[in-house]
């Protein structure tokens, strides 16, 4: 019985710890930032369609697959849908196989990075640094010559081409 007791307060302990840091740190503690770029909800809601509004604001996520931008080849720069500030060099791209557009490095402070504990085990938020603008999440199984992955949402993105690039053929 009294090894039931200590395993169940140990159980208790972490799980109250891991409640407790879920709680005191937001997924999105950049939320708590001041940016260059700040505007109210009505003011955000106003600039941005509802889906995007949901994964750059109350960081949502696009469904797999659903984003244009992941098939984009053609060489240019990815920029904040909130903001427009560059974020990705199409020369950082690469195809990860999730379903959402993928790159092993941003543009040199175009991002900041919070903890997330969503899904209740930590995870890497990637915000834009000008907005704080959700846009995804940074994992450790990336290529070289970084070894990260930046997982982006598309719809949280625009892309700028190169002058003289042709839109891709359907």
């Amino acid at each position: 019985m009294r090894r039931r007791t200590i395993l169940t307060g140990a159980i208790g302990a972490v799980a109250a710890g891991i409640l407790a840091d879920y709680q005191a740190t937001p997924a999105h503690a950049a939320s708590k930032e001041v940016f260059p770029v700040n505007k109210t909800e009505a003011e955000w809601r106003k600039l941005l369609t509802k889906d995007q509004y949901h994964v750059l604001r109350e960081e949502g996520t696009e469904p797999s697959g659903s984003s244009p931008l992941n098939a984009e080849k053609r060489a240019g720069t990815f920029a904040c849908a909130a903001c427009d500030q560059p974020l990705f060099s199409s020369e950082t791209k690469y195809e990860s196989g999730t379903g959402w557009p993928s790159f092993y490095a941003p543009i040199e402070g175009a991002v900041g990075t919070s903890r997330d504990f969503k899904l209740f085990l930590p995870r890497t938020e990637v915000h834009c640094s000008n907005c704080g603008g959700h846009l995804g999440h940074v994992f450790n199984d990336g290529p070289p010559p970084t070894g990260k992955r930046y997982c982006m949402n598309g719809i949280a993105m625009t892309f700028k081409p190169v002058a003289g690039e042709a839109p891709p053929k359907s």
